[in-house]
């Protein structure tokens, strides 16, 4: 298929995604643990849902919205991302999207021309590069290192820049290392941006589950940022609400309307059942964060638990925020072939995880896990890998 000349070449340079693609193979199992799928298993808070309810038994939802997004649920983002993020912002400077993906490749497809390359620190979320190929675009890999806990490698990234960088994309917390960018590191970051008239792309869909000493910073916050700064929340992380498809970005007023030609024909406009669930999300009581936040963390300390106790097989760097972490593989053909090692372990032990190659070119030998999932499936996925490992 890869030749078939009906295919366009951005598309055809794509490999399968092996998050879906192990998901797939998941279903033909019965029984399986599942490690694989960043995908909370706790469900919409019943606030939210009602929310929902709400607006339906209203008649509200039968109808678009703006492009840009109802107006009352940007006035209430305005208020958040001045409160959590010290953005600051005006309604006009909101485009509320389909998910955090859909905004980040309208931002894409608004930035980019045929030929532009963005820099991504690997291991990078896969979709973010397949995001910067369809607008016909490079993406330049820069190795976060490892053995610094996969911190930004400022001086990577500087080294990276030719005359054709157009912008630097990130995730941070990062999915899948979960490292957390510090603000140091990030103000670093937007000096080569502005120096080098760069444009920085956000994925910030894990703000809220930091871990320890960590804190979350925004990029976007910088005031010397405000033109070179695209920054894309999403509600699915925080509150979630997976299936709904909803979040968000901020940028300059002057990028909007641009942005606005690019979100238009890939959505029209983000669900408006999900924006009134959103508004609901955002109006309501925050218990269910700090709830899930705190499950999250100590569903990461018994996973890093269970991990110590497969030292010889594992290494990892005990994760400071996301629900994702990032082992690498010591043993066997797995340091050289990460998706072989994930779907023996899927069909001969029933435990679905995701390969390390999946993220980057430096995410060979590795393996993603996903701890929000209920801490009687990590225990499970855990005694099957023991057995299965013969640890």
């Amino acid at each position: 298929m890869e030749n078939d000349w009906r295919i366009s070449h951005r598309v055809s340079q794509m490999t399968k995604s092996a998050i879906h693609e192990m998901t797939r193979l998941s279903k033909e199992i019965d029984d399986v643990a599942f490690l694989s799928w960043a995908k909370p298993t706790s469900g919409t808070p019943e606030h939210i849902n009602r929310a929902a309810i709400d607006a339906i038994e209203k008649g509200l939802v039968g109808g678009y919205s703006t492009d840009q997004g109802l107006p009352e649920l940007r006035e209430e983002i305005v208020k958040k991302l001045s409160r959590d993020n010290g953005i600051r912002a005006t309604i006009d400077e909101i485009i509320v999207t389909t998910g955090a993906i859909e905004g980040l490749a309208a931002v894409c497809m608004a930035l980019l021309d045929p030929g532009d390359e963005v820099i991504l620190p690997t291991p990078s979320y896969s979709t973010h590069a397949r995001q910067v190929l369809l607008a016909s675009a490079k993406p330049v890999f820069v190795p976060s290192p490892e053995d610094k806990g996969f911190a930004l490698d400022i001086d990577g990234i500087k080294a990276a820049i030719t005359p054709k960088t157009k912008a630097v994309l990130y995730c941070s917390p990062s999915n899948p290392t979960g490292a957390v960018y510090s603000e140091k590191s990030l103000r670093a970051l937007a000096e080569i941006a502005i120096e080098n008239n760069l444009m920085v792309i956000t994925d910030e869909a894990y703000e809220y589950f930091v871990y320890d000493d960590n804190r979350h910073f925004s990029i976007g916050s910088i005031p010397e940022m405000r033109k070179n700064a695209v920054s894309c929340f999403t509600f699915t992380k925080t509150y979630a609400m997976t299936g709904w498809r909803i979040g968000y970005l901020h940028a300059d007023i002057e990028l909007i309307p641009q942005i606005r030609k690019a979100h238009i024909p890939l959505t029209i406009c983000a669900p408006v059942i999900s924006q009134y669930a959103a508004i609901g999300a955002l109006r309501g009581s925050q218990d269910c964060v700090v709830d899930f936040r705190l499950h999250y963390l100590n569903a990461r300390n018994l996973m890093c638990e269970r991990l110590d106790g497969l030292r010889g097989v594992f290494d990892y760097k005990k994760p400071e925020g996301s629900y994702l972490m990032f082992p690498k593989i010591l043993t066997g053909e797995g340091k050289k072939d990460s998706t072989g090692f994930c779907v023996k372990l899927l069909k001969e032990a029933k435990v679905s995880t995701t390969p390390g190659i999946a993220f980057g070119p430096t995410g060979e030998g590795h393996l993603r896990l996903s701890f929000c999932v209920s801490e009687d499936m990590i225990n499970a996925a855990f005694d099957r890998m023991e057995t299965y490992l013969g640890v």
